[in-house]
Order: C-alpha cells, then sequence, then structure tokens
C-alpha cells in the first residue's frame, strides 16, 4: 500500500502539512493544516489551508480525514476550517489531548472542555482506519507532548513533532507532561515494528547547516543517521542530550495562540459581548 503524498511548506513555521490519499478511491486525509496568523496584527487567514483545498479539488480527492499528530504549539491549526469545508471529513486527535487540555486550561482561565468533544475522533495507540483499500494504523509516541501521536497510513509514517530529518534530530521534551526518556522508547518502538523502507514525513524542517529544507526520508536512514537518535544511542545518551538542548530553546513565539485555539480543535474563541473573538495572554507564568 503506496498512497500518494502531496506536501505542503507554511514558511512562517516551518510546518510541512500534507495530504495523503488511497490512488484506487481516491479518498484523503489531511495532515496537520495551518491557519495563517499574524502575531503583530492579530490577524487569522486561511489562504495556507486554501491551498490544501485546491490540491484537493485539482486532483478530484474525498477528504475524509482531518488528522492532528498532537497540539502544536508553534502554529495555529486549519482543521477546525477545514472541517467547515468538508462536511464528510473526520477530525481525529490522539487521546492524550484530554491530558493537555486539562493541563493548560487553567493557564488560560479558560471555559472549554477538556474531555476531547472538540474533536470527532480520539485515538488510542493502535487503532486503525482507511483510505479506500490503503489501510492506516496510528501510534502513540508521547514524549514530546503527552498527544503525540504517528500516523502509518501505508508505507508512509507521518510523525508529527517527534522525529524530524536525520540531521534535525528530535522534539524538544520539555514542555508539561513531555519527557526525554518516553521519547526515546516512542521513537525506538517504531524503528523496532516498522521496515527499513517506510517512508517518514516530518512535521517540520529548518535546514540545518543552511541546506535546502526537506521534509521526507525514511525509517532506515532515520536509525543509521538521526544525530540524536541513531542505531547505538543510549536511553541515557539520549536523555542527557535532549535535556542539554531544551535548556537552550526559547518558548515558541505562538505557544500562547495556539494552544488556545489548537485545545479547541483549530476553533477561535467566542466572540465576547462586542462581536470580537480574544486570545489571552498570562503575564508572568511562563
Amino acid at each position: 500500500m503506496h498512497p500518494d503524498v502531496a506536501a505542503f511548506l507554511h514558511a512562517d513555521s516551518n510546518t510541512w502539512s500534507y495530504v495523503a490519499s488511497d490512488p484506487a478511491t481516491r479518498l484523503a486525509a489531511i495532515i496537520d493544516p495551518v491557519l495563517d496568523f499574524d502575531a503583530k496584527s492579530g490577524r487569522t487567514g486561511t489562504a495556507s489551508a486554501q491551498v490544501l483545498l485546491d490540491h484537493v479539488q485539482q486532483h478530484t480527492l474525498d477528504v475524509r480525514w482531518l488528522l492532528e499528530t498532537h497540539a502544536h504549539a508553534d502554529h495555529l491549526s486549519a482543521a477546525h476550517w477545514l472541517r467547515q469545508q468538508l462536511p464528510l471529513a473526520t477530525l481525529a486527535i490522539g487521546a492524550g489531548i484530554r491530558t493537555v487540555q486539562a493541563t493548560f486550561r487553567p493557564l488560560f482561565n479558560a471555559e472549554f472542555a477538556i474531555d476531547g468533544s472538540q474533536f470527532d475522533r480520539l485515538f488510542d495507540d493502535g487503532d486503525g482506519f482507511g483510505l479506500g483499500a490503503t489501510t492506516a494504523r496510528v501510534f502513540a509516541v508521547p514524549g514530546h507532548t503527552p498527544d503525540s501521536i504517528a500516523y502509518l497510513i501505508g508505507d508512509a509514517l507521518f510523525t508529527g513533532d517527534s522525529l524530524f530529518m536525520p540531521d534535525g534530530g528530535s522534539a524538544r521534551c520539555d514542555f508539561p507532561g513531555g519527557d526525554a526518556a518516553t521519547l526515546y522508547r516512542s521513537i525506538q518502538r517504531l524503528f523496532s515494528e516498522l521496515a527499513d523502507d517506510t517512508r517518514v514525513f516530518v512535521c517540520h524542517d529548518y535546514g540545518p547547516g543552511g541546506r535546502e529544507l526537506a521534509h521526507e526520508t525514511t525509517v532506515g536512514e532515520e536509525k543509521r543517521g538521526n544525530i540524536h537518535l541513531h542505531s547505538g544511542i543510549s536511553e541515557a545518551e539520549f536523555v542527557a542530550t535532549r535535556t542539554r538542548r531544551d535548556a537552550t530553546l526559547p518558548v515558541p513565539a505562538l505557544l500562547l495562540p495556539a494552544l488556545q485555539v489548537n485545545l479547541r480543535g483549530g476553533a477561535l474563541p467566542e466572540p465576547e459581548d462586542n462581536g470580537v473573538r480574544y486570545l489571552k495572554i498570562p503575564l508572568d507564568r511562563l
């Protein structure tokens, strides 16, 4: 099973979104779509999400899934808007989203459900679904965040933020609920259970060393060359490397606005009595 995969870069956040489709039936999934957001003006936009829709329409695809790999902290999700445009699509995320919602709701003193009900489907580890003749499997890959999952659609693995290109390494583990040892075990499980020729599609790339941005590798290439997780790296070595690295990283620029939207399944906060929607910035809390 070899789905067609189209990749789309959101340059402002270095995020790769994907459209994966079954060649036989043309049923498709959209993975990690991005809502445009200008933090300086507070303006949102759907131009990047429209590019995904244009691709779907041009290739006569029937989108049945909107898949989030986790509640992202570096960009706002366009899943809610796309769900309005694609009424047959099911919006899904990992069941760990309930933990993340419960963790962050007090930070914003906000009123939103913490049971994951903003999503149509909450996936547990080992769950499956289909795109026509192409079968898909869900892997829970906690460590970056408690809700992180990876989607294996045919021979294509979408890793979210957990695993980067080999020269990019791995995701940070210093967010609430993150844990470097847990991430190590999550990735080692992927390495042990998946064939070396499994295609790997990453959610972010930053072009280490100035190379051209990339989005696709393989499990075998990750096992041989990932700078943080290649074969022979012990859990203790990885935890030490990841912990040192995380201590140098700044808070993501869009963490506060992104979480308020992404924990709601990509929906913006409800308008207040003046008809305006607001995002909160908690002071002196991070």
